[in-house]
């Protein structure tokens, strides 16, 4: 299994990096100078400009990795390894981000408060309309919400393939309905824009576990022109206001197609099988990489670049970031991440017993007094 997923790790490390050069190179923060970074970068921010289409890669990635981990395992075991894989590093994140803009960069955190900064770390903030501490948290809420539909199947017990493909086939239909009839408050719950890329990887996951059938190609094909319309019309508009840009979004529907296909032929052909060295280490850094890389990295650009040859400070950055990264892996994530997660599953399981116990003891209390 490890060799199937060899590319994957890369094509999330590759998805994050993208990310990275679209906010260091591309968006309008003016930490390069007096110019936007479009501007510092007139040339390399015409192709990093498309780097913002790692996050759409990282969600269809998402839908298909989550269910090939969920198969076979109690929702307490789910949740217990949701929440040791994402909150050590992620708190590591917020901590070390909190400190930068409240007591280094101070003009960064301005409309930010204290309070607002203990929110961050439970990773729902934005359920309290309490805004990220980090712009780029939004999309973890995105994927916590798509992780409560899998929760949800799992304590149904209707994780089979033909619900999971119905769901796959509904759930983006559903999101545009309620838009439609003006249900926008469904949308949190629905995320219209969002759930053809977390269903298309669903159904591309049907058809790597469970085989080809045409109704399986169907949904995802389906996904896939979902993706590409809602992807693009979205990433337009956020190119346009943030880095000033004017790309027509028809011109990122044939890149996001580009992108479920790059995934298929990943894991339905014998790519799927390949060994790639160092896979495990990309697949590590991927998550830490994109939880310090803006704020810091945006500090770390208006320090180095007054002094150095703005290449330098692209290469010195990226490297920096990469490097604490890494760090975090080894020193947060290896060591604390399997003691959370089975500590958070034993929890759960024991819960589970006592409240199955309780209700075995109201029971024939209950019937003695209907009797």
């Amino acid at each position: 299994m490890r060799s199937r997923l060899a590319l994957l790790d890369v094509t999330r490390l590759v998805a994050a990096l993208l990310v990275v050069f679209y906010h260091y190179t591309a968006w309008h923060h003016s930490n390069w100078g007096p110019d936007n970074a479009s501007e510092a970068w007139p040339l390399l921010s015409r192709i990093t400009t498309f780097g913002n289409l790692g996050v759409p890669l990282f969600f269809i990635v998402s839908g298909f990795v989550i269910l090939l981990s969920s198969y076979g395992r109690r929702p307490s075991q789910f949740v217990g390894s949701r929440i040791g894989r994402l909150f050590p590093a992620y708190w590591v994140g917020v901590l070390a981000t909190g400190v930068l803009v409240f007591f280094i960069w101070a003009d960064a955190g301005d409309k930010l408060t204290y309070a607002d900064w203990a929110v961050n770390f439970t990773m729902f903030q934005s359920a309290a309309d309490v805004p990220d501490i980090d712009g780029v948290y939004w999309t973890l809420w995105a994927e916590m919400r798509f992780y409560g539909w899998i929760l949800l199947f799992m304590l149904l017990g209707w994780l089979t393939p033909g619900r999971m493909l119905a769901f796959a086939g509904l759930w983006p239909v559903a999101g545009i309905l309620a838009d439609a009839a003006g249900l926008g408050a469904l949308d949190a719950v629905l995320m219209k824009q969002h759930a053809p890329l977390f269903a298309g990887g669903i159904a591309l996951f049907l058809i790597f576990r469970f085989g080809h059938t045409p109704l399986r190609w169907i949904v995802l094909g389906t996904n896939v022109a979902l993706s590409a319309f809602f992807t693009g019309k979205r990433i337009s508009g956020e190119v346009e206001s943030l880095v000033g840009y004017t790309i027509a979004p028809e011109v990122y529907w044939p890149i996001v197609v580009a992108l479920f296909a790059l995934l298929a032929g990943m894991t339905l052909t014998r790519a799927r099988d390949w060994q790639v060295p160092g896979a495990t280490t990309a697949g590590a850094l991927t998550y830490p990489v994109y939880l310090l890389h803006q704020m810091w990295g945006w500090w770390l650009i208006g320090i180095l670049a007054p002094v150095l040859p703005r290449p330098l400070t692209l290469a010195a950055v990226v490297a920096l970031v990469l490097v604490a990264a890494y760090a975090v892996h080894r020193a947060v994530e290896r060591p604390y991440g399997k003691p959370l997660s089975h500590a958070v599953t034993r929890g759960l399981d024991w819960a589970g017993e006592r409240v199955s116990a309780a209700a075995g003891g109201l029971r024939p209390a209950l019937l003695r007094r209907t009797g």
